[in-house]
């Protein structure tokens, strides 16, 4: 089986679609990701330009790259998050809102975070694709550590408060007949197996609502990234490529210890794919058990490597792990019957036996 090995252009948005197609061409790349910022897909003006988002696809089609998906990771994290300043730096200005204290107005902000969301469908549907990958944020997620005491009454108000705001958005996702694809990490809804289900549960299982799976994120919080496949085999709507390398020393945290992604002291940090710990032929064998057939998506985010060079043997890498599922039992040559026998030596019906034969 043969995905389409896709580029997330997330970490590529500084650099115009004009400058990066030739890029992901030249590095061998079957199509793209596109994240909605930078100017490499425009929500807005997918929804307000009738052309825009058809002329963003062949756009790519020029270079012989397909458009399989479009991510509005930073948006989708207002939707639920405690909203503060670290949000005016990732949201579109449209979406910001202060109060008469300069402040930020947390709901507001909240509120037309899902409004973009619910646009982003409408927007893929225009393209003509039907998977928006994103966050969530989530207003548990500060709670992770139990302490002050946190009751489960007070979790459940957070997963009551996903469904709700989500429940409008998926909506909105199925009216456009596009799915969302929730990229299971730490600050979501949903961060490891247990919290995915408990945020399918609270949405009623809403069938447009599924899973980026990105087995870099949970490789480090000690999830195996198998057993997440195999406990949402119908909710892997896309997948992401990337390596991280566990290195713990007795030293830090697994949770980072508040060191910048490339610092030594880290326990952990993100690799070019076949440079860390993950076990991508595991998962690709599995992804061929459960028939994903959508696009593997390299999010290059190697923080000691040049990009160009990371994201250019990522896509080798991705190619070369990638394999057929079997249409059968490797021994099953050796199964064939004798010719002209059967099972305990009968005879198969309509071949008489020759004269003197006895047939047992």
């Amino acid at each position: 089986m043969q995905r389409p090995v896709t580029l997330f252009t997330g970490q590529w948005a500084d650099l115009p679609l004009a400058e990066l197609l030739p890029k992901a061409e030249a590095m061998g790349y079957d199509g793209l990701e596109l994240a909605c910022w930078g100017d490499h897909f425009d929500v807005a003006r997918a929804n307000a330009e009738p052309t825009y988002a058809r002329q963003q696809r062949d756009r790519l089609a020029e270079y012989g790259l397909e458009l399989h998906a479009i991510s509005n990771h930073l948006v989708g994290q207002a939707v639920c998050d405690p909203i503060d300043e670290r949000h005016k730096a990732i949201l579109p200005a449209r979406l910001w809102k202060t109060k008469r204290d300069g402040t930020p107005d947390a709901e507001a902000v909240r509120q037309r975070a899902a409004v973009e969301l619910g646009e982003t469908a409408k927007a893929a549907a225009r393209a003509g694709i039907s998977i928006v990958n994103g966050f969530t944020g989530s207003a548990v997620w500060h709670m992770l550590y139990p302490f002050p005491p946190t009751s489960q009454k007070l979790i459940d108000a957070g997963y009551s408060d996903f469904a709700k705001r989500f429940g409008g958005i998926l909506k909105v996702f199925k009216a456009a007949q596009v799915r969302f694809a929730l990229e299971v990490h730490p600050t979501e809804i949903a961060y490891d197996i247990e919290t995915a289900h408990r945020a399918v549960e609270a949405i009623d299982g809403h069938p447009n609502f599924g899973f980026n799976f990105d087995p870099s994120h949970l490789l480090w919080q000690g999830i195996d990234p198998v057993a997440f496949v195999r406990a949402f085999p119908d909710r892997i709507f896309h997948v992401h490529m990337k390596d991280v390398s566990v290195r713990q020393s007795g030293t830090q945290s697994v949770l980072g210890g508040h060191l910048s992604f490339g610092d030594h002291r880290r326990g952990w940090d993100f690799r070019s794919v076949g440079r860390g710990d993950v076990d991508f032929d595991a998962i690709i064998r599995e992804l061929n058990r459960v028939g994903y057939a959508g696009p593997l998506s390299v999010e290059w985010e190697d923080p000691d490597m040049d990009r160009e060079q990371g994201a250019t043997e990522s896509c080798q890498a991705v190619h070369a792990l990638q394999f057929a599922p079997a249409q059968g039992a490797f021994d099953a040559a050796f199964a064939k019957k004798a010719s002209g026998t059967g099972a305990k030596g009968e005879r198969k019906p309509g071949k008489p036996a020759k004269p003197g034969t006895q047939v047992k």
